[in-house]
């Protein structure tokens, strides 16, 4: 209710009362059934039992990892350079499109994987790989323009909250036919697994359409040194290096970097060690799996929350929440024993996983030049993906030291511990001050020509 007693309508308490911004969040919806069909429920253990079949499990794991880890590293590369050139030429739409038809292509393919054939699994993994994670450079650099600064966090709390609803629902429909492919015609658990990556291709394609149609392309800045003659790749290249300089000098969002990538360490350390952990303490695969699925709903309706929250309280208090909900999970883990446990662990996690990683992302987008976001949101996507190096390197040691994953799940802490205290550091009002001179000028009502320092806090 507002002020006068008017109801507030649906749409714009939670951030999507106009047509660009709920096209923007849809591709959350779209590309979220390949992050929880692909990623995580189906393709590792298709991989090794079916794509791997003749490898030991463990030359199985080696090269599925190393699968993963040159997807990373391709994207941590190739990421800011393509978001200054988008950046340069206003061509953000554009490189969103050509990425995420590369993801879906690569998608498609993994149908065609026959037995044994783990290197054409593992070479069309990294590319839609590639090609998802750089989507994500031009789809995440759009929010600045599309939302106001007031609005900026419900829009990307609620485009999470779409995600998990789209992904878990396709999620089911992909597990009712790999677990009973007979109700469904189909011949076996493989044809049903073929069928459920083309169905994420499908699904990929279909809900990104709105966002191509409905949200605009931000029209190109140049700098005072370039023109439009240039050539784009040098002009990008150029950029690319100042903003690389210029990162630390924006001192409000390179220590909301540095926070993310420490906290977000610890996040993506838990979901990939959640498998093995439960495992090792006894929690069978179907339970997992229903835990996942879990996931995907609680946060639903916890996203918005995080939206809401966000404009009562701030998005950085909201991210505060999330962290500490995070800590009592690591503790709470450490005396995991039963399947209940494991549920009541996955139902925290769905709690603040999208409403923490979104809040981290649109406090980053409020701290930067809007005419730069695809350069920044390059450099937020190598942090993004680099965190989760160290955790599991952390853990790996704990276990070997301590001789229990337990203590290793306790020993997670530290990154959100750390990455709490870095993020106290991060002064977001004046962040949003710096950038919003940098993009626009001083204030038409400025009594003096004096520049802001960059490193002002």
């Amino acid at each position: 209710m507002t002020a006068a007693g008017t109801r507030i309508p649906l749409l714009t308490r939670l951030g999507l009362h106009r047509p660009e911004l709920r096209a923007w969040a849809m591709y959350d919806w779209a590309n979220s059934a390949f992050q929880t069909t692909v990623i995580t429920a189906v393709f590792p253990r298709f991989f090794s039992d079916y794509a791997a079949a003749g490898l030991t499990p463990v030359d199985a794991t080696a090269r599925f990892a190393w699968a993963t880890t040159i997807a990373v590293t391709v994207t941590a590369v190739i990421g800011p350079i393509l978001g200054a050139i988008a950046d340069v030429r206003g061509l953000r739409k554009t490189f969103l499109a050509l990425s995420m038809s590369v993801g879906v292509v690569a998608t498609l393919l993994m149908a065609m994987i026959p037995q044994g054939g783990w290197a054409f699994a593992a070479t069309v993994f990294i590319i839609a790989n590639i090609g998802i994670a750089a989507s994500f450079v031009f789809y995440d650099s759009l929010l600045p323009h599309i939302a106001a600064p007031k609005e900026i966090d419900r829009v990307s709390t609620s485009a999470y909250a779409i995600g998990y609803l789209g992904g878990g629902l396709l999620l089911l429909v992909n597990l009712a036919w790999i677990l009973s492919p007979g109700t469904f015609g189909l011949t076996d658990s493989v044809a049903a697994i073929r069928l459920s990556f083309m169905s994420v291709a499908v699904w990929w394609l279909v809900f990104s359409l709105p966002l191509f149609f409905r949200v605009p392309e931000p029209a190109p800045a140049l700098e005072s040194d370039e023109r439009r003659t240039d050539n784009p790749v040098r002009v990008a290249f150029v950029r690319l290096r100042e903003t690389f300089r210029e990162l630390r000098g924006y001192r409000q969002a390179f220590l909301m970097l540095v926070a993310f990538l420490l906290y977000n360490d610890g996040i993506q350390t838990i979901i990939r060690m959640a498998s093995i952990y439960g495992a090792e303490v006894g929690i069978d695969r179907n339970a997992q799996i229903a835990a996942f699925v879990i996931v995907q709903f609680v946060g639903v309706p916890c996203s918005f929350v995080f939206g809401a929250l966000a404009h009562r309280i701030g998005a950085k208090q909201g991210v505060f929440i999330g962290i500490a909900i995070y800590v009592g999970i690591s503790v709470l883990g450490y005396f995991m024993t039963a399947a209940w446990q494991f549920f009541a662990l996955a139902f925290l996690v769905g709690t603040v996983q999208g409403g923490t990683q979104a809040l981290s992302r649109s406090l980053f987008a409020r701290m930067i030049p809007k005419h730069k976001s695809s350069e920044y949101f390059g450099f937020f996507a190598v942090f993004e993906k680099f965190a989760g190096i160290a955790g599991p390197a952390l853990f790996a040691a704990s276990v070997t030291l301590f001789t229990s994953s337990r203590a290793a799940v306790l020993s997670i802490i530290v990154f959100f511990v750390v990455g709490a205290l870095v993020l106290t550091r991060v002064d977001v009002a004046a962040g949003e001050a710096q950038a919003r001179y940098d993009q626009e000028g001083p204030p038409t009502n400025a009594l003096t020509d004096a520049e802001p320092s960059r490193n002002a806090s």
